[in-house]
């Protein structure tokens, strides 16, 4: 960290010509827009009545703020715009709010507000409301500061005819997933321990992949982008809401070799890991192979495989979710308990 770097200060969360400077200089100069500019207490929306609104709201607190493949800024665009998607929704407009400890050097929190901005343009999505708070640094004495965090909420339109929901999986239908499992997980943990490697953060929009589904007429009956708790706790919630049993092919989960060595030193399972650039589609086992086709066609979905089924259940293993394991046996995979790794989004 730089002597003489400019650094937040409780005057910037003042509401004075600090505070001006920092909304002129650092959050005008990147969302800025025709509804943003305005300055307005909120945003007026041209919306069409006819249209069914679809609203999710995140917050982000993950650490380190910037990390290989994302940053914190990145982060909070995906996950939001991610949630409406996995609707069934076309997002639209983004509301943000940061909290700024100080401490943080304001030319990080440009590059974090940059990304954020080019994030947003590359979904199609608007930033058109957000709020700045600053707060005490929590860092010991002569540490210093620096931390951030954003909560943000997403807009959307629901499409025609569209429909996922996590109650909406049937005995008979296949799950596929978009890509490799824990790579968002295990960049974070390494980035947070100092470990040295090339594992990436998959933070992506996956609007081309869901869009590659329900344009082109997939009966998509669950969508669920693959975050905290990772697959097996998204499993366990879709069998439950559902009321089926979810039966999983170990040898069929993709996971990157250099993850699953970090898995093996660290002892780590994959289908605990987050992700954020990772999806699950559950759809007729009839549709499922032209389903992988159609995301392989995409970025975000160029590793989608069938990895399961669903299976209509029995009193014994009512909401189950089982694994066929590569040895042959069968292997419970319960929701996730406990703490995983805080700080991942």
């Amino acid at each position: 960290m730089k002597e003489n770097a400019k650094k937040i200060t409780q005057a910037h969360g003042a509401g004075g010509r600090d505070s001006a400077e920092l909304m002129r200089d650092v959050f005008g100069k990147h969302f800025s827009n025709n509804i943003l500019d305005k300055l307005e207490d909120g945003a007026v929306l041209p919306w069409n009545v006819a249209a069914r609104p679809v609203v999710s709201t995140d917050s982000f607190v993950v650490k380190p703020i910037e990390f290989r493949g994302g940053d914190i800024g990145k982060l909070s665009v995906c996950g939001t715009v991610n949630d409406l998607l996995m609707m069934g929704a076309i997002p639209k407009y983004l509301t943000c709010g940061f909290v700024l400890e100080e401490g943080l050097e304001i030319a990080t929190l440009e590059r974090v507000v940059a990304s954020m901005a080019a994030t947003a343009r590359a979904a199609g999505v608007l930033i058109v409301a957000g709020d700045t708070k600053v707060i005490e640094s929590s860092a010991k004495a002569n540490e210093g500061g620096g931390g951030l965090l954003i909560g943000a909420s997403g807009i959307g339109s629901l499409r025609d005819g569209a429909t996922p929901s996590a109650s909406n999986a049937r005995p008979g239908d296949a799950v596929v997933v978009s890509g490799n499992l824990g790579d968002h997980h295990a960049c974070i943990l390494s980035a947070r321990m100092g470990i040295e490697n090339d594992i990436a953060s998959d933070c992506a929009i996956l609007r081309e992949t869901t869009d590659s589904l329900l344009d082109n007429g997939i009966d998509v009956h669950v969508m669920r982008d693959v975050t905290r708790g990772g697959l097996g706790t998204v499993l366990n919630e879709i069998a439950a809401l559902s009321d089926v049993t979810v039966e999983l092919s170990e040898i069929d989960i993709p996971v990157n070799a250099g993850v699953a060595a970090f898995c093996g030193v660290m002892g780590l399972d994959p289908l605990y890991m987050g992700n954020e650039g990772k999806m699950i589609a559950i759809v007729p086992k009839e549709q499922a192979a032209r389903a992988v086709n159609l995301m392989r066609a995409t970025d975000t979905g160029r590793n989608a495989r069938v990895i399961g089924e669903i299976l209509l259940p029995s009193e014994r293993d009512r909401n189950l979710v089982a694994m066929k394991t590569k040895v042959g046996g069968t292997r419970r995979i319960n929701a996730l308990f406990g703490e995983g790794l805080p700080r991942i989004c």
